[in-house]
């Protein structure tokens, strides 16, 4: 199947989407949500997408697509609320954003960072899904010549380039905590010899650990316990004036969205790195980069771009390995496994 009729599918499934009232409503509605989630410190684009798996067990599988798909890009969008208006960033992949962003709103300038956090943010999801089109067939042909010994390689690639990216100062605690995932993962019966690996004689554990579980807990929970932790934080309110950017703006940061774009869809397609790490890479290369470096943290309209376009492309960058192979690209990719899973997919 070529390029072109991968893209009138995946069109003729757009327009599936808006010509019905129906599934128009649950993405509104799930998007909505994600927005909310994001925004409010301590709910993660993960932990809404695991909790709204369980409420989709009823949908059929086109909806409940939908609204996980919508919960997961909204959360990762509304991350940018709270970094704007009051400098806690709602999500970890947002945190890049405040730097930027709460700047401009103490300028009187909120509304234009929130403008830019929105088409930055569009661009970078059509960008990212559009590599998706394009890719994924090509990397699905590819894993279907895949033997255990080439999933093997590609899993410990993934664990640790992860670990290498999420601590870079201490690589060896990402790798550790990589292979402390790998061995959580080893735990129930073999599904090739149907024999019990580390169950400790516990039926309960014959099945496996759930996906689900395991990223409320690790995910889910910590960021809960640090916010109710730092609860004394406050800011003062910000105003919003004008919010649509110019063509204009768009027009010169041209260079630095199709870069932050690659590099957001790079980072999502190694497994298990997530929307903050390319958040912080683009943001970082895009300040190397600069003719005006200096004016980094003051509220300079290339850094919340930069941040804002790279996070949400990784979200069609972790899509890649997830429909091609079925390995996540991040943790909220990872909850859409096991959503998969849930409705028979995967």
């Amino acid at each position: 199947m070529n390029i072109v009729q991968q893209f009138g599918i995946f069109f003729s499934n757009i327009f599936s989407i808006i010509s019905s009232p129906s599934l128009l409503l649950i993405l509104f509605g799930s998007t909505l949500m994600g927005i909310i989630f994001g925004a409010l410190p301590g709910l993660t684009a993960t932990l809404g997408v695991a909790l709204l798996t369980t409420l989709t067990y009823s949908m059929s599988t086109q909806a409940a697509l939908v609204a996980l798909m919508g919960i997961y890009v909204g959360a990762v969008y509304g991350g940018s609320y709270g970094s704007i208006m009051l400098n806690i960033p709602g999500t970890a992949s947002a945190a890049a954003t405040a730097l930027e962003g709460y700047p401009m709103a103490l300028r009187g300038e909120a509304g234009k960072a929130l403008g830019l956090t929105t088409t930055a943010s569009a661009l970078g999801t059509i960008v990212g899904m559009t590599f998706v089109v394009i890719f994924t067939p090509l990397i699905a042909a590819l894993a279907m010549q895949f033997t255990s010994f080439e999933f093997f390689l590609l899993a410990f690639f993934g664990i640790l380039i992860s670990g290498s990216i999420s601590c870079p100062d201490t690589v060896q605690k990402g790798w550790i905590t990589g292979f402390l995932g790998l061995f959580i993962a080893m735990v129930g019966r073999d599904q090739l010899q149907v024999y019990p690996r580390f169950t400790l004689g516990m039926m309960q554990l014959e099945s496996g650990i759930e996906v689900v579980p395991v990223l409320i807990g690790a995910f889910g929970i910590p960021q809960i316990i640090q916010v109710l932790k730092d609860r004394q934080v406050t800011a003062e309110p910000a105003k919003i004036e004008k919010i649509i950017p110019s063509f204009g703006t768009i027009g010169r940061n041209v260079k630095h969205i199709v870069r932050s774009a690659l590099i957001g869809v790079g980072i999502g397609a190694v497994p298990g790195i997530g929307e903050d790490i390319a958040a912080w890479v683009s943001y970082g290369t895009a300040k190397k980069s600069s003719k005006h470096p200096e004016k980094y943290g003051t509220g300079f309209e290339e850094g919340i771009i930069a941040s804002e376009v790279a996070n949400n492309s990784c979200i069609g960058g972790a899509m890649i390995p997830l429909l091609s192979m079925g390995i996540p690209g991040s943790p909220p990719a990872a909850m859409l496994l096991g959503a998969l899973m849930l409705h028979g997919v995967a």
